[in-house]
């Protein structure tokens, strides 16, 4: 996970009452991921219900033993409520970054990490970021991934304008070209013209990768394009109000794989729903998944026109719920064929209005009016389709059993004869399920 990463010692905060949660085990594994050390702040504490060693005995469950218990990960209780433990919490910190000789230099120009971006109306491109070497100044040019820019503004986690960060400081910096990638480094250059130079080298190198990326038509990969082909696609377009945000969601997407049906993510992108990506769903079919972001009042009124379906969404499960709703909709469903009885044609009658009247008698089963007809003569089948009366003497009936005569008339079809064999059958179809690999986890926002 890109936090994990971003990290040199992972708090574990567990609470006392409710335990270790599913959320617990996700920042165990991330901790694990990132292969940095993990200190567990055990949490209210001041509640009735606190029961430490149920805490204990559920992260041991999960491979995470402390010390109390043989292990090696440091554990503290705690009440945030309180302040019980906060101090020893403290005091474990610092005593856990000095045995892992944890400093940074602060008189070089700065490095870091982009930890989240998003585009803000009246403050342009806007990203999170934290320095972890040196310090960040306001008027400094900055490289992030593929954008580069001056810093014009920096501010604190309390909204406090700043105009120098030092290492282990978190900041909101604007001034970049662009929406930079959660998880990109970032370094300060010497100006603008080198930080340009950079990011279009990067640019271009980036389009290089890709295009050698398209497969060309060989005898080795023919028939994976000739069943690629056979695929249904469904097309989507994801909007969100953060970077991070936007790549979790389209990398859990990008995980729904299925033989016969295929996501699509046409654009992926941080604002709001403009005009230009109604149109491009419009033309290319796709939904739009707006997550925590809505559409401008002009985009509204031409989703309406254009008949775009904009799903709003605030949690992550729900719009891959949703997608794989949509996935199994286009699932070919799975038909079968339920033959429900056999007639013999024994005689056949010719009625001024009914015209041809083939006299049964039913071998097996039951012959129901409402189902679909087969006409085989010897091993050739000569009709297929539906019931236009079923007769016992001059009554209509639903349906006739086994051992009965009965008068048959089918849609379409006069010329009986005696020994055709007429079958009665019913096609079923049953909507398809989409399954995922037990391996499937959608992706967090935090990766």
């Amino acid at each position: 996970a890109r936090g994990a990463k971003a990290t040199d010692v992972v708090v574990l905060v567990v609470a006392a009452d409710d335990g270790v949660m599913p959320q617990t085990i996700e920042a165990i594994n991330h901790g694990r991921a990132a292969d940095v050390p993990i200190i567990v702040a055990i949490n209210k504490m001041d509640k009735v219900g606190a029961d430490v060693d149920r805490v204990r005995r559920e992260l041991a469950e999960n491979n995470v033993v402390v010390e109390e218990w043989g292990g090696e990960v440091s554990a503290v209780e705690v009440s945030a409520k309180t302040g019980q433990g906060v101090d020893d919490l403290l005091e474990l910190l610092a005593l856990q970054a000095e045995v892992m000789e944890l400093d940074a230099a602060t008189g070089c120009d700065a490095r870091g990490l982009v930890i989240e971006a998003r585009l803000e109306r009246g403050r342009g491109a806007v990203a999170t970021m934290l320095v972890q070497k040196g310090t960040l100044r306001k008027g400094d040019y900055v490289v992030a991934g593929e954008v580069y820019g001056r810093v014009r503004a920096m501010m604190s986690d309390r909204s406090k304008e700043l105009l120098e960060a030092g290492p282990s400081t978190p900041v909101e910096v604007t001034g970049l070209s662009g929406i930079a990638a959660s998880g990109d480094q970032f370094y300060v250059t010497p100006d603008e013209k080198s930080a340009k130079a950079i990011v279009d080298h990067r640019v271009t190198k980036a389009k290089e990768r890709k295009a050698a990326q398209t497969t060309k038509v060989s005898l080795d990969n023919m028939f994976e394009q000739m069943e690629a082909a056979a695929q249904k696609d469904l097309n989507i377009i994801i909007k969100a109000d953060v970077h991070g945000s936007a790549e979790a969601l389209k990398q859990s997407l990008q995980r729904l794989v299925h033989a016969d049906v295929k996501v699509r993510v046409l654009h992926c992108a941080v604002g709001g729903v403009t005009e230009s990506d109604i149109q491009l769903a419009a033309a290319s079919g796709a939904m739009i998944l707006a997550f925590n972001v809505k559409p401008e009042n002009k985009g509204k009124r031409l989703a309406e026109d254009m008949d775009v379906e904009i799903l709003p969404f605030s949690v992550i499960y729900d719009a891959i719920d949703h997608v794989m709703a949509a996935m199994e909709g286009l699932l070919e469903p799975i038909i079968e064929e339920i033959v429900h009885g056999h007639a013999d044609v024994r005689a056949v009658f010719h009625i001024a209005k009914a015209g041809s009247v083939a006299g049964c008698y039913i071998t097996d089963g039951k012959m129901f009016r409402n189902q679909k007809m087969r006409l085989t003569r010897g091993e050739e089948v000569l009709w297929t389709g539906g019931c236009s009366s079923l007769k016992r003497f001059k009554d209509d009936v639903p349906e006739v059993a086994t051992g009965y005569e009965c008068g048959i008339s089918l849609e379409g079809f006069r010329k009986f004869r005696e020994g055709d064999l007429i079958e009665c059958y019913e096609v079923k179809k049953t909507p398809r399920k989409l399954e995922l690999p037990k391996t499937y986890r959608p992706a967090a926002e935090s990766e």
